[in-house]
């Protein structure tokens, strides 16, 4: 199924970027307020692992993290103090499971708890977070493809706010038109206005033909 390859290749791609990471390096801040490198890194391991759970739990609905929101929180703090090495494992580990989990859903429609949605619903949902957290670690250019940019604007429009209708015009690719009222156009480079509209501070300059609109919660 394609969007596993797609998953899976985002993996590839941090796991290059990894490579060589220094431990000195983790404690680096990030694109997400308050958390360094190893935050990141290890909420990444986290949510995958929680992916992986809900496929093999397919069909018997559960929370998405084992122990709720308090659990989650209290393993990124303790896996934030992870070596590189460590880290690189932990994800390592959890995309193998993550991969033998997959390949043995029979329903991709099954239910889930996580959103009220599917099984599908979640792996699209980690193809998001892998490519938006590799982001967010500040690294080094991510390039993100036309297909996860189109995903990931189709599922950020729920954050226009009401009587906006926000343009996006990219220099290098098709833009988006969302949303419908007052006319705001926003110009700059294609990852960068995604990455706004993300809530994530944009590599290079945008500009914009209005004042920008508070945008809504993350969906």
């Amino acid at each position: 199924m394609q969007i596993i390859e797609r998953v899976l290749e985002g993996y590839a791609r941090l796991a290059d970027a990894l490579h060589e990471l220094p431990d000195e390096q983790l404690g680096h801040p990030t694109d997400l307020p308050g958390w360094s490198r190893g935050h990141v890194l290890a909420h990444v391991e986290g949510v995958t692992s929680a992916v992986a759970r809900q496929a093999e739990l397919e069909g018997a609905p559960t929370e998405m993290y084992e122990g709720g929101r308090p659990a989650r929180d209290e393993a990124i703090e303790r896996g934030a103090a992870r070596t590189a090495a460590e880290h690189r494992q932990a994800i390592a580990s959890a995309v193998a499971r993550l991969g033998e989990a997959w390949s043995g859903v029979s329903d991709w429609s099954a239910r889930v708890v996580y959103r009220d949605g599917t099984l599908l619903d979640t792996a699209h949902a980690l193809w998001r977070e892998v490519e938006i957290h590799h982001r967010d670690l500040l690294l080094g250019p991510v390039p993100w493809s036309q297909e996860f940019r189109d995903h990931a604007v189709a599922f950020l429009t729920p954050r226009v706010p009401d009587g906006v209708k926000l343009v996006l015009t990219p220099a290098d690719a098709p833009g988006w038109v969302l949303g419908a009222g007052e006319r705001v156009e926003l110009a700059g480079a294609a990852d960068d206005l995604v990455a706004w509209l993300a809530g994530r501070t944009p590599a290079g300059e945008l500009t914009t033909t209005g004042e920008l609109p508070e945008l809504k919660p993350w969906p």
